[in-house]
C-alpha cells in the first residue's frame, strides 16, 4: 500500500482558487445570511479548506436595504463602542446603524463572524456590501449563489 496517497494536502497562496459570488439579501434574516457569507468568505464549503489561509471567495452582498431583522431587534439590538477616553461608551440601535448606512449593518454582523486576527482582517477586504441591485463588479464576472442551496 502506497502511504502517500494518503497524503493530506493543505491549500496556499498559490495553489487556491478564488472566484467572485454574489448574494442576493432581500428578505434575509440578518444573522442566517451573515453566517453564510462568512462561511464562503472563509473557503469553509471548498474542498481544499485550510484553516491558516485566504482559500475563500470574493463575495458581493446586494440589496442590504432589504435585510430583515425579527422580533424587537431593530429597537433593542445595542451595538456598542468605545472612544478610548473616560466615559466614552456609545451605543447605537440597529435601526440607527441602518439609517447611517444599511451596509454598515451587513459588514458588521459578517466582520463579527470572522476569525479576530490578522486572517480575518484579511478575509474581510474579500466582502463588498451594496444597498441597491447593482453593483460595479461586473468586470469580475461574478456568479450568483442561492442562499437556501447553501447549508
Amino acid at each position: 500500500m502506497d502511504t502517500l496517497s494518503y497524503k493530506t494536502v493543505s491549500a496556499n497562496k498559490a495553489t487556491v482558487n478564488k472566484e467572485w459570488v454574489v448574494v442576493d439579501a432581500e428578505g434575509q434574516a440578518l444573522g442566517r445570511l451573515s453566517s453564510i457569507v462568512a462561511k464562503l468568505i472563509r473557503g469553509k464549503y471548498k474542498a481544499n479548506f485550510t484553516p491558516h489561509v485566504d482559500c475563500g471567495d470574493n463575495v458581493i452582498v446586494i440589496n442590504a436595504e432589504k435585510i430583515n431583522l425579527t422580533g424587537k431587534k431593530w429597537d433593542s439590538k445595542e451595538y456598542i463602542r468605545h472612544t478610548g477616553y473616560p466615559g466614552g461608551q456609545r451605543s447605537l440601535t440597529a435601526s440607527e446603524l441602518f439609517t447611517k448606512g444599511p451596509e454598515r449593518l451587513v459588514e458588521k454582523a459578517v466582520k463579527g463572524m470572522l476569525p479576530k486576527n490578522k486572517l480575518g482582517a484579511d478575509l474581510f477586504r474579500n466582502l463588498r456590501v451594496f444597498a441597491g441591485s447593482e453593483h460595479d463588479l461586473d468586470a469580475q464576472k461574478p456568479k450568483t449563489i442561492n442562499l437556501n442551496d447553501l447549508k
